[in-house]
């Protein structure tokens, strides 16, 4: 049996080697005095050999925390750079340097120059999934797990008429005014994974199963209309929970022991992560299509091989890194 390996160069792994390479890299690790980090949206063969697996904000603080001299980053390119700010006189690797994001890629830092030029004095607030160079003309960085309290805090410190730009995604925007109940200005950027999860698909998997519970990331692209049928009363609230992917594998955890349906709103990898915290709960997509090519482009192979060989090193300009701390900082100091 041949495992899929999607974005992957190498020839294709056999499900049968799979503990043996595990094994290798575990040693090679251990050599190398490396900590792998891996995202909750990695190959599931990629998350159970990690030393650690989570979303944006826990990956940050771990990278932070890291006595390792090696951190070893399964995700996508501007996590690594994250890492590499936060700890610049350890080694960060990535084992795919080509593993990118859509959503990192919707603003540059010369764009957002611009926008803040058409906004003198407003505070900007940039999801961590940006480039350093973004982040360095940022004054806080965000995840989806705290966007809400990112904001409220800034409205809390700097009053309620100061001017927000937030940014780049465009739903995750969406999600924090409406909670919130203020208007910010919001970039017009998407995740393309979390775009594709359209209300027509949450519409079909919830009438295929009604009684279940559903997960939603706030970067999907049917975020804002759930929130507005459940408002009106035309999609019942019960059972909805808008969750980070932390805050799914959280909720997992809760479901630990009990059986039932999930439907989850989010990149498929989560699936992983989520049935190991719950094995009795049924976790399903919300649609089956919606993965994300760039995280899957990270294999075992290539793992070893950057291990191995030291391969691909992310490291950012001092002066782009300095600049760029201060709102990572702010962001894993608000919690």
């Amino acid at each position: 049996m041949n495992l899929p390996m999607l974005g992957a160069t190498d020839a294709p792994l056999m499900l049968e080697n799979i503990p043996a390479l595990q094994e290798e890299i575990r040693e090679l690790a251990r050599e190398r005095g490396a900590v792998i980090l891996a995202h909750n949206y990695q190959l599931p063969e990629i998350q159970d050999i990690a030393d650690y697996v989570g979303d944006s904000l826990g990956l940050s603080r771990q990278a932070a925390a890291a006595d390792a001299d090696t951190i070893v980053f399964c995700g996508v390119h501007f996590m690594a750079e994250t890492a590499s700010i936060l700890s610049p006189d350890k080694t960060v690797l990535i084992p795919d340097a080509d593993a990118g994001c859509s959503l990192a890629d919707s603003i540059t830092a010369e764009q957002l120059r611009a926008w803040k030029a058409e906004h003198p004095g407003a505070i900007v607030v940039m999801y961590v999934n940006t480039t350093a160079a973004v982040k360095a003309q940022t004054d806080y960085c965000v995840t989806s797990a705290n966007a809400v309290e990112v904001v409220a805090h800034i409205l809390r410190e700097h009053g309620d008429d100061v001017e927000i730009l937030f940014g780049p995604d465009m739903f995750l925007g969406a999600y924090v005014e409406k909670t919130l109940g203020r208007r910010l200005h919001v970039w017009d950027g998407e995740c393309h994974v979390h775009a594709g999860i359209r209300p027509a698909d949450i519409t079909a998997v919830r009438a295929a199963h009604p009684e279940a519970d559903f997960l939603i990331h706030p970067e999907c692209g049917c975020t804002t209309s759930v929130m507005e049928y459940v408002a009106s009363g035309d999609v019942s609230g019960t059972g909805v929970h808008m969750l980070s992917t932390g805050g799914m594998l959280n909720f997992a955890a809760d479901q630990r022991g009990k059986d039932g349906t999930v439907i989850v709103a989010t990149e498929t990898g989560m699936l992983h992560p989520l049935r190991h915290a719950a094995p009795d709960v049924n976790f399903i997509a919300a649609n089956e299509a919606a993965s994300c090519r760039f995280m899957k482009m990270i294999t075992l192979p290539k793992l070893r091989d950057a291990l191995l060989h030291r391969r691909h090193e992310v490291k950012v300009d001092p002066a782009t890194a300095e600049r760029a701390r201060l709102p990572i900082e702010r962001m894993i100091a608000i919690g």
